[in-house]
């Protein structure tokens, strides 16, 4: 399977650095288009086809991804449009806010099996939690294929074009607003004692024993907690102490601003 990744900045370059490293893919099947030459030179070490020909790239491709801001994507498609083989390839754009029909439109009859796709930059440590749409009938014979291509790079929940924004902010914006609880508690550590990498350390271990437990378990997160808090004891005072000051209603508040 050929890959061709359109755009490797933040989250395109996570991708190729997922795909390398997923044992499903061959660093001699995909290629980069970019503009940045530093972007280039950095995939090129690593044996990835590397090219500024976005049209050139998307001719080469079985599975083309699309990953620009949101505002390029229009432009990005009119480029390739004439290169695309729509009988026998796979589009998957990954651009928060860009629906489905708007792509079609701008590919009018160039658009190939259209996927819409939010993964998170954890991707590159085949860590993600991915959100997948399938867009059309066409679409729908392929969704096991890219479904599987994904898989090789975390989680994938297959959804409808009405929840891709709430799996946006829970998911893609949301690992910034763990690792601002890993921040926080960091800095707490510090505060406590501990010297920096040390308090990081703790909080990441602890966190990633919180994933490892639920998810041994299936446990309901508060059925967990009620494991450690002990009647009068200091984990229920901390827990309370964090409510009071907003803790839940500053995680959801925050959650929904990520839909405005």
């Amino acid at each position: 399977m050929k890959i061709s990744v359109i755009g490797a900045g933040a989250m395109g370059g996570a991708i190729v650095e997922g795909l390398i490293k997923a044992p499903m893919f061959k660093v001699e099947d995909l290629c980069v288009s970019d503009p940045s030459q530093a972007v280039l030179n950095k995939f090129a070490a690593m044996g990835v086809a590397v090219t500024t020909d976005n049209a050139a790239a998307a001719a080469a491709a079985d599975v083309v991804m699309v990953v620009v801001k949101p505002w390029l994507v229009e432009k990005v498609l009119a480029g390739i449009k004439d290169a695309l083989r729509p009988a026998c390839q796979t589009l998957v754009v990954i651009a928060a806010g860009v629906p489905s029909a708007s792509v079609c439109q701008w590919l009018g009859g160039q658009c190939p099996p259209l996927f819409l796709c939010i993964p998170n930059i954890a991707i590159a440590q085949l860590s993600s939690m991915t959100f997948l749409v399938p867009c059309g009938e066409g679409a729908a014979q392929e969704t096991a294929k890219v479904t599987e291509l994904f898989e090789q790079m975390g989680h994938v929940l297959l959804t409808d074009e009405q929840h891709l924004g709430a799996g946006t902010t829970l998911a893609s914006c949301g690992i910034a607003y763990a690792m601002r609880y890993i921040r926080a508690a960091s800095e707490g550590g510090v505060e406590l004692g501990f010297k920096a990498d040390d308090a990081k350390r703790i909080v990441m271990q602890t966190m990633k024993g919180a994933v490892d437990l639920l998810e041994a378990t299936n446990l309901h997160p508060e059925a967990a907690i009620d494991l450690v808090t002990t009647p009068g004891g200091v984990t229920i005072k901390g827990l309370n102490e964090m409510e009071h000051a907003g803790f839940t209603s500053s995680v959801i508040r925050g959650l929904k601003a990520g839909l405005k």
